[in-house]
């Protein structure tokens, strides 16, 4: 997967990208991120990327020129038809499924605004999809840029050590994922449930689904309107709820 990052702070991404899984798959040749600093396509000398907003107000507004033309020659660093995708409080919320769906794209331009935001013209002629991580603010768009990458890595076929990792984590089925454990059996007082203990890999599998439909209806209630409830899921959620029924009356 090829992506260009349109960044005014290249440096963060490089360095931030030299670790864990991300890092991997860039060593692993299965991920090439590049960047593009809107500033190498300035013409003053003082290298102006922001400038005032019309209509008054506090803040500065990336300017149209330079940007456009650092998302079109990074544009032209990867394969025609590639997607740009832009970073903005007003996008489409970041969920897994639209993860899922950008991971088949072969490559993508990333562009990271800063200060109040960009000129609403370059996400009208340059941007074909605006992304939310969430609805809080940042200083600018690179750590949810960061945030895409690494989700994305995580897909890449060869990027982990275990490729059912991917399959299994929270939101692959819509789900939040189950409770995990490991060594030692006991610590503070709290015991590895038995089941993960007896080698029963169709009871540790029922377990496991019944935990994660049991924490979605607990933390995420919302996500479970996204998810086809069949007879054993139903049945197990029903067990999950009687089960914690029972242990808050003890």
């Amino acid at each position: 997967m090829l992506i260009e990052v349109v960044t005014l702070f290249p440096e963060m991404i490089r360095e931030a990208l030299r670790h864990g899984i991300v890092g991997r798959a860039q060593e692993r040749s299965l991920l090439r991120v590049g960047t593009c600093d809107p500033r190498a396509y300035t013409s003053d000398v003082h290298r102006t990327v922001d400038d005032r907003p019309y209509g008054g107000g506090p803040g500065m507004v990336m300017k149209p020129e330079p940007l456009c033309a650092a998302i079109r020659a990074a544009r032209a660093r990867l394969p025609a038809g590639s997607l740009t995708v832009a970073f903005s409080a007003q996008g489409e919320r970041l969920e897994q499924a639209r993860v899922r769906a950008l991971a088949a794209n072969n490559a993508l331009v990333l562009v990271a605004g800063r200060y109040e935001g960009m000129d609403e013209r370059v996400l009208e002629t340059e941007v074909d999809l605006e992304l939310s991580i969430g609805d809080y603010v940042l200083s600018g768009g690179e750590l949810p840029a960061l945030v895409l990458i690494d989700a994305l890595a995580r897909l890449l076929p060869g990027a982990l050590g275990d490729e059912r990792s991917a399959q299994q984590e929270s939101f692959s089925d819509g789900l939040l994922d189950w409770p995990h454990f490991t060594r030692p059996e006991e610590y503070a007082g709290r015991r590895v449930p038995p089941v993960l203990l007896s080698g029963d890999h169709a009871a540790i599998d029922r377990w496991r689904l019944k935990q994660a439909l049991g924490r979605t209806w607990l933390r995420r209630r919302e996500l479970l309107a996204g998810v086809t409830l069949d007879a054993q899921r139903a049945a197990l959620l029903q067990e999950f709820l009687q089960e914690r029924e029972q242990e808050d009356d003890t």
